[in-house]
């Protein structure tokens, strides 16, 4: 699973925008759902499974604003 994190956190910042996306944004709840593992953090690993479903729908703008400002999506990630 730290494989798949550092993989996304090497990614070039123009990549990591357009993977904030609508459908594409699923990437970043995968992400999560990676690094909750590696962490053993439960509430990330909750937020990641839901920012699936509905967070590649209406979640994605706040992704896509941080990393904007913060290369890196910072909502719970």
């Amino acid at each position: 699973m730290k494989d798949v994190v550092n993989a996304f956190d090497k990614l070039p910042w123009i990549v990591k925008i357009l993977l904030c996306l609508p459908v594409l944004n699923i990437a970043w709840g995968v992400y999560r759902i990676c690094k909750a593992v590696a962490e053993k953090n439960t509430l990330m690993l909750v937020v990641g499974i839901l920012w699936i479903v509905p967070g590649s729908v209406i979640c994605w703008v706040a992704d896509l604003v941080c990393t904007i400002v913060w290369k890196h999506p910072k909502v719970v990630a």
